[in-house]
């Protein structure tokens, strides 16, 4: 069973394959994203982190469509972001946090955004890299994301979101204990 490898964070051979031909096509379908970058060179970065490709595969199997957004050249790290259209169908209909799930007393949701995030070895997007993203396409014309919440918000209870409407990107807020099916997060992974 796939589960069994994934508790491993590891991949089969076949799972690697069909990951590395779906983040290529994507990189070269994309080069606005990533200009100046080679797709052989992420890929050769890739091979030396089982971890951070069982990462990369959850943000795929979540609906994520990861892609480079930029290369840190202090630290030799490549950025990957979120790039689905929309807020990632398999992270959706999820409160903020650990702490606003059990806060919840009925209808809880299946998880929260911060713990799921954990678990794929990701991190929410904040709001500079969500502007960031939004430059390269316009993302969640319908849908909304939690990003990163500063901690004085989160203290009074509340987190925020963003979306792009009307050629601009909007951050808004709600009680971190809330829940959308059309409010999921996007996430960044740094290898």
């Amino acid at each position: 069973m796939n589960n069994i490898k994934s508790n491993k964070r590891e991949l089969s051979l076949k799972q690697r394959e069909e990951l590395f031909n779906t983040l290529k096509a994507r990189f070269e379908k994309s080069m606005n994203r990533h200009k100046d970058l080679e797709w052989a060179k992420v890929q050769a970065k890739l091979e030396t982190d089982a971890g951070k490709l069982w990462s990369l595969n959850e943000m795929e199997r979540t609906g994520g469509e990861p892609d480079v957004v930029g290369f840190d050249k202090k630290t030799g790290e490549y950025i990957f972001y979120d790039c689905s259209a929309e807020s990632p169908k398999g992270r959706r209909s999820l409160c903020y946090d650990g702490e606003a799930l059990e806060s919840r007393k009925e209808h809880k949701p299946k998880n929260n955004a911060i713990d799921m995030a954990a678990a794929m070895g990701i991190e929410l997007l904040s709001e500079e890299q969500y502007r960031e993203l939004q430059k390269l396409g316009n993302f969640d014309t319908k849908t909304s994301s939690w990003i990163k919440t500063p901690s004085d918000i989160r203290k009074l209870g509340g987190a925020i979101f963003a979306d792009y409407r009307y050629g601009n990107v909007f951050v808004y807020h709600n009680g971190a204990e809330s829940y959308y099916a059309a409010r999921g997060f996007r996430g960044s992974l740094r290898v």
